[in-house]
């Protein structure tokens, strides 16, 4: 095949690609209360000294460690680290539970030792159905934790289990995963703004404490 073959495909790819993703994200925005309401619960469990937990397999579980990473680190802003914790990432513990307990209870034993009351669990899938995220959801629930799923278009058993499920038009798996990583920016962004804007307003008030205090001893002192 020609270099000239190669170069039509692939911008035929980019432009169909291109159309495709505009029309979901356009569908996504129309749409947004779910991720709304998804920005709202993770701002407050940071916010109250919670953390979050985070899930998926294969390239979910791939997002699951970015998203935990850009609030671990930083996302746009320097700024305070937000407790977040990717349980995909520890291939000892993955494998010892799976040897041990099987597969689908990787996430589960996870949770049950690191789940505490009003934590977050995120859960990443496309397909909404497997096994070891709907034990983890199960799981998250016993713990009082609160849910959240992020998903592809259709329904599902995770949707079920969660307290918000934020639904991606994606009319494939690799698009889903795609609109995932928007999913999950979009949420950073907010988070750190909304984050970033409480610690400014925390300091102010410290420092309006200190100086008032002073100014009490300052009189005392007089």
């Amino acid at each position: 095949m020609l270099t000239e073959d190669y170069h039509g495909m692939v911008v035929d790819v980019l432009d169909n690609h291109r159309k495709q993703l505009l029309a979901e994200l356009d569908y996504l925005a129309e749409h947004s209360n779910p991720l709304t309401q998804a920005a709202m619960l993770l701002v407050r469990t940071l916010y109250s000294g919670h953390k979050v937990l985070v899930i998926g397999n294969g390239g979910s579980a791939a997002e699951a460690q970015h998203f935990a990473a850009e609030l671990v680190g930083r996302f746009k802003h320097e700024r305070g680290a937000y407790a977040a914790i990717a349980l995909t990432a520890d291939s000892a513990i993955l494998t010892a539970l799976a040897n041990d307990y099987g597969y689908q209870d990787i996430f589960v034993r996870q949770i049950q030792a690191l789940g505490q009351p009003n934590d977050l669990l995120l859960a990443f899938s496309t397909s909404g159905e497997s096994e070891n995220v709907i034990s983890a959801a199960i799981a998250g629930r016993e713990c009082r934790m609160s849910v959240i799923a992020v998903t592809g278009a259709r329904s599902s058993r995770l949707d079920e289990l969660a307290d918000i499920s934020v639904r991606v038009p994606g009319a494939d798996t690799a698009t889903s995963q795609e609109l995932h990583m928007v999913v999950t920016h979009v949420l950073c962004e907010i988070t750190e703004f909304h984050m970033m804007t409480y610690e400014r307003e925390k300091q102010r008030e410290a420092s309006e404490e200190q100086s008032f205090m002073a100014l009490e001893e300052e009189e005392w002192q007089q």
